[in-house]
C-alpha cells in the first residue's frame, strides 16, 4: 500500500488529535489560548503516515542524506519519514539531537547513522519562535552536517519563519494555524 499525502486529511487529524483550547504557556514563554500537542498526532498511525508522506512530498527530488531534529518532538516525525522513504526504496537515514550533550558513552549530542559532511534537513512538530529548530540546526552543524532547510508540521505564525529565514535557512510547513481556522 502506498501512502499518499492528503493535506485535508492531515488538517482534520490535527484538529481531532492535536488541537486543544484553554490557557497555555508555550516553550517560548508566550501565553496562548490554544495548544498543539503534535505528539498525539505524530504517534497516531494515520497522523504518522500523513506527516511522513507530507515530509517526503516537501523534500521532492531534493532529498538530503538525513533527516532529524530535537528530541523528543522530532523523533516520531523522523522515524515515520525514514520508514516510508525506505518502503519507497529511498536511502534516507534519521538522527536525533539531544537537548544537551551526553555526559557518558560517546558524549554526542547528535545520535544516529550520520557522519560529518552529510546533507540534512531538520524536522519540527510545531514552529512558534523557531528557537528549538534553530538549536537543532546549530547542534547538527557543529556535528558536521550540512543543513539549510527546516520542515515542520505546523507553523503557529508567531515569528518563527522570520527568525529561521533571518538565520539564512528555508522553512517549509505542512500546515499553518490559518489552515486550522484558528482566530488569532
Amino acid at each position: 500500500m502506498s501512502t499518499q499525502y492528503d493535506r485535508s486529511q492531515l488538517i482534520d487529524l490535527v484538529k481531532e488529535h492535536a488541537l486543544e483550547f484553554g490557557k497555555f504557556t508555550l516553550a517560548s514563554g508566550k501565553e496562548a489560548s490554544f495548544y498543539l500537542d503534535c505528539r498525539k498526532l505524530t504517534l497516531h498511525p494515520l497522523g504518522a503516515n500523513q506527516i511522513a508522506a507530507g515530509m517526503l512530498e516537501l523534500l521532492g527530488d531534493q532529498q538530503p542524506d538525513a533527516i532529524g531534529g530535537m528530541a523528543i518532538g522530532a523523533d516520531p516525525i523522523s522515524a515515520a519519514t525514514i520508514t516510508l522513504a525506505g518502503q519507497r526504496g529511498d536511502n534516507l537515514v534519521a538522527f536525533i539531537v539531544r537537548k544537551e550533550v551526553k555526559q557518558h558513552g560517546t558524549g554526542r549530542q547528535v545520535e544516529g547513522p550520520v557522519r560529518p559532511g552529510m546533507t540534512a534537513v531538520i524536522v519540527e512538530d510545531v514552529v512558534t519562535s523557531g528557537g528549538s529548530a534553530l538549536k537543532a540546526v546549530d547542534a547538527a552543524r557543529q556535528f558536521g552536517l550540512q543543513v539549510d532547510k527546516i520542515l515542520a508540521v505546523v507553523d503557529r505564525l508567531e515569528g518563527g519563519r522570520d527568525a529561521i529565514e533571518a538565520a539564512g535557512l528555508q522553512l517549509e510547513t505542512l500546515v499553518t494555524v490559518g489552515d486550522l481556522g484558528i482566530e488569532r
